[in-house]
C-alpha cells in the first residue's frame, strides 16, 4: 500500500528507534534549520506522516492564512504522489487525511499556552482529539521557559506531541544556537536539518534524557524530505 511505503520512508521511523520511541505524548518537539532549508517541509510531513496512519492532526499557523497552509498541504502530498509513483486513488487519499486535519490561524503575539489550550478543547468537542499538534511560524526564541512549560502541560492535558519550529542563522548547525539554549529543557526532542551534497541531512540535537545523539542523523531526499533510499 501506499501510505505503507510512505510511512516507512518517513525519518520519523528511523529517529523513533533511536528517540525512546519518538517524541512521545505531552511533548515538545523542536526542529532547527535555516532560511529555506526545508522546517516548513519537515512539519508539514510530520503531520502527514501521522494523518496517513488514521490520526487526528491540528495544524497551527502563525502570519499565514488557512487557505495558504491548505494549499501547502496539497502541494507536498502532490509532490509525494509524483515521486513515488503512488498506485491507490490519490485524490481519495488526499480527502481523508483532509478530513483527520484541522488548520487554524492566529497572529504571532497572540498565541499562547491558554490559546492552545482553548484550541485543543475545541477540536475534541469538534471531532477527533488531535493527537499531533504542529505549530508552523511561532518566534521560539522570543519565548520563555516558563511559556514553554506552560505548553507541555497543554500538551500533557491533552495527551498530544507538539512539534514546532526554529529559524537559524546559517546553514550548518553545529550545535543548540545561543539564543535557545535557555530554551533547551523544554523540549524532550530538538533536530536540526542541513543542506548535505543532493539530499538534507537531518539529526538529532536532543534525545530526551540521552546524553549520546551522535548515531541519531539521516539523509533526506531534498525534494520529499522522505529517507533517501539506500
Amino acid at each position: 500500500m501506499y501510505r505503507r511505503f510512505l510511512n516507512a520512508r518517513s525519518p520519523l521511523r528511523l529517529l523513533e528507534k533511536g528517540l525512546h520511541g519518538g517524541l512521545g505524548s505531552g511533548n515538545l518537539g523542536l526542529v532547527i534549520a535555516g532560511p529555506g532549508v526545508g522546517k516548513t517541509s519537515f512539519l508539514v510531513g510530520v503531520a502527514l506522516d501521522e494523518l496517513m496512519r488514521n490520526k487526528p492532526v491540528l495544524h497551527i499557523t502563525l502570519g499565514h492564512n488557512v487557505q495558504h497552509v491548505r494549499d501547502y498541504y496539497n502541494t507536498v502530498f502532490e509532490e509525494l504522489a509524483h515521486t513515488t509513483q503512488l498506485d491507490e486513488n490519490h485524490v481519495a487519499a488526499r480527502a481523508e487525511m483532509d478530513r483527520l486535519r484541522r488548520i487554524r490561524a492566529y497572529p504571532q503575539s497572540s498565541f499562547d499556552a491558554k490559546r492552545l489550550r482553548e484550541a485543543l478543547a475545541l477540536e475534541a468537542e469538534l471531532g477527533p482529539r488531535p493527537e499531533l499538534v504542529v505549530v508552523d511560524g511561532l518566534d521560539v526564541a522570543q519565548r520563555t521557559a516558563a511559556e514553554l512549560e506552560e505548553w507541555a502541560s497543554a500538551a500533557r492535558d491533552a495527551h498530544a506531541e507538539v512539534w514546532m519550529g526554529a529559524s537559524v542563522a546559517g546553514e550548518r548547525i553545529a550545535s543548540l544556537p545561543a539564543e535557545l539554549r535557555p530554551l533547551e529543557g523544554s523540549f524532550s526532542v530538538i533536530l536540526a536539518l542541513e543542506p548535505g551534497d543532493g539530499s538534507v541531512a537531518l539529526r538529532a540535537l536532543k534525545d530526551h534524557d540521552s546524553r549520546d545523539v551522535s548515531a541519531l542523523h539521516v539523509a533526506l531526499d531534498p525534494k520529499t524530505l522522505l529517507l533517501v533510499r539506500s
